[in-house]
Order: C-alpha cells, then sequence, then structure tokens
C-alpha cells in the first residue's frame, strides 16, 4: 500500500516538475521564472525526501534542508533585484 502511495505521488512530483518547467522557459517575464524555479526548488525538495524514505538515508533530509536554505536566499535575492536592483 505504502509503494503504491509513494509511486502515485513521484508521478505527480513528475509531472508537477515538468508543468513548472514549461512556466520557466516560456514565462511572459522575469517574475513568473522566478516564481517557476521557486517551485521547481520546492518539487525537488520533495523528491530529495521520498528518495530519502525509499532509500532510509536520514542524511539526504539534511542535504534537503541545506539545499532549501540556498533557494530561499536565491529567491530572496533575485526579489530584491527585481525591485530595486542590488
Amino acid at each position: 500500500m505504502i509503494n503504491t502511495i509513494i509511486l502515485a505521488a513521484i508521478v505527480i512530483m513528475t509531472i508537477a516538475m515538468l508543468l513548472a518547467m514549461i512556466r520557466f522557459i516560456i514565462g511572459p517575464n522575469v517574475v513568473n521564472r522566478v516564481v517557476a524555479f521557486d517551485a521547481l526548488t520546492i518539487i525537488s525538495l520533495v523528491m530529495i525526501g521520498i528518495i530519502a524514505v525509499l532509500a532510509d538515508r536520514m542524511i539526504y533530509l539534511d542535504v534537503a534542508i541545506v539545499y532549501g536554505l540556498l533557494s530561499f536566499m536565491g529567491v530572496i535575492v533575485v526579489a530584491k533585484y527585481i525591485q530595486r536592483g542590488l
């Protein structure tokens, strides 16, 4: 039962990642691309969490936390740049 749920989550995350990647590529402006990039990183974090559960390696969660923090800082820097420049 749990394998079916994990498989469904992987399929849903893959579809969401493809849709976010399309928005990132054809986004009409920079703000849409930043939001799509943020969505891609969040989806990547969830995928790392799923891999951590499947591989039974909790060290991957530490990697996901660091990746999430770096992603957050990157989005903040880009938002500041869009707002008024560095």
